[in-house]
């Protein structure tokens, strides 16, 4: 009977090495296979970050041409009102340099007085 129970303990061992190395076999296979798809789901993550950020970029800049299109009237506008406000205050001093030279002192006195106010509180 001691070699039948020797023999059994031999079978038994040599079956829970088996199971052991099929365990863990089955334990790497599942660890690999998660982690291809874990590789799989960043990639795919990482693709469509990508392409969402290609397509805010395209919206942006196509928002920032129909801004500059719809804007180009009131630029050009604004820029003729500053050239004919230029000319105006110009034609204005060769008319009255003198008016023009104390009004200009006056407003720099006013301006000076006021920030020396607020430097003080």
């Amino acid at each position: 009977m001691t070699a039948e129970t020797n023999s059994f303990g031999d079978k038994a061992a040599e079956t829970s090495a088996k199971a052991k190395k099929a365990a863990k076999a089955a334990v790497d296979t599942a660890a690999e296979t998660a982690q291809a798809r874990l590789n799989e789901a960043i990639d795919l993550a990482d693709r469509n970050f990508r392409e969402a950020a290609k397509r805010i970029e395209q919206v942006m800049r196509d928002g920032v041409d129909q801004f500059r299109t719809r804007s180009e009237p009131y630029r050009e506008s604004a820029s003729q009102q500053i050239d004919e406000a230029q000319k105006y205050v110009v034609e204005r001093i060769k008319e009255r340099p003198v008016i023009a030279t104390v009004t200009g002192l006056g407003v720099g006195l006013l301006l000076g007085l006021l920030m020396a106010n607020r430097s003080d509180k």
